[in-house]
């Protein structure tokens, strides 16, 4: 459930204003803003994002966070804007995690931080993530095999880019990239791209500018409806070729330290 009617009320008397004198600045009726106070309607998108900018929040913030005398804005990323993220609840007010089929990853890119986009999307529950905000991504393309196309990749929210690992896989949300899932070959740096590789060795290494990010998802589990194959009985011919390859790389190693 969100808090937009609490902190539209706080935010509103904090800054002194009458509910008309705030009407009058969002050029809407008064009758609206006590629509909102009271919890008795929401706003929609546009204006939403209208009430943001007035008190220089994210969206994130005022629909998801508690404004009251206690409450800090969040501290602004390295690359100096504040991250939009919008979630869904259930009616016990737990996170939802939020599967973005392949037909709406193009859509996702504009709509990541709009609560609506958001709460229209598919969801579920795993009883293994309880702690987190998480997200699942329909995977498209062969580029990250053995993990199948149409595979489901679980992703926790990554607040802190800086927390990249090289090595660990990540969902990837750029603009230029749109949604990939590829491992790290980098550290994430402000004002630096960071280097992606596809598990595929078919697929070339590639980097992105930083600024070009909007979100980063750790990988946390997948969800796949192709089991894997066994793996096979070693014969004659592939002991007979490992043996020959481990010759050529001890060659290789004598011969660079002569």
């Amino acid at each position: 459930m969100s808090n937009i009617s609490s902190n539209l009320r706080f935010l509103r008397r904090k800054k002194g204003l009458t509910q008309q004198q705030f009407a009058d600045n969002m050029d809407i009726k008064r009758s609206l803003v006590g629509a909102y106070e009271e919890d008795r309607a929401e706003p929609k998108y546009e204006l939403l994002k209208k009430f943001a900018d007035f008190y220089e929040l994210s969206m994130d913030e005022l629909v998801n966070e508690k404004i009251n005398e206690k409450w800090k804005p969040r501290q602004k990323t390295d690359a100096g804007n504040l991250r939009i993220l919008s979630i869904s609840v259930d009616q016990h007010d737990r996170e939802n995690i939020e599967l973005v089929p392949v037909k709406a990853s193009a859509g996702y890119l504009n709509g990541y931080g709009d609560p609506e986009f958001i709460g229209e999307l598919p969801k579920f529950h795993l009883p293994i993530f309880r702690q987190g905000t998480y997200r699942a991504f329909e995977l498209t393309g062969d580029s990250m095999l053995p993990i199948q196309p149409g595979s489901i990749i679980i992703g926790e929210y990554l607040e802190n880019w800086n927390d990249v690992k090289i090595g660990e896989t990540y969902i990837v949300i750029s603009k230029s990239e749109g949604i990939v899932y590829k491992r790290a070959g980098s550290k994430f740096r402000e004002n630096k791209s960071i280097k992606l590789i596809s598990d595929n060795t078919v697929y070339e290494p590639y980097s992105i500018p930083a600024d070009d990010i909007l979100e980063i998802w750790g990988s946390k589990a997948y969800i796949s409806t192709s089991f894997p194959e066994p793996t096979p009985e070693p014969t004659m011919e592939s002991l007979t070729a490992m043996m020959s390859q481990m010759q050529k790389s001890i060659a290789t190693l004598q011969k660079g330290n002569n």
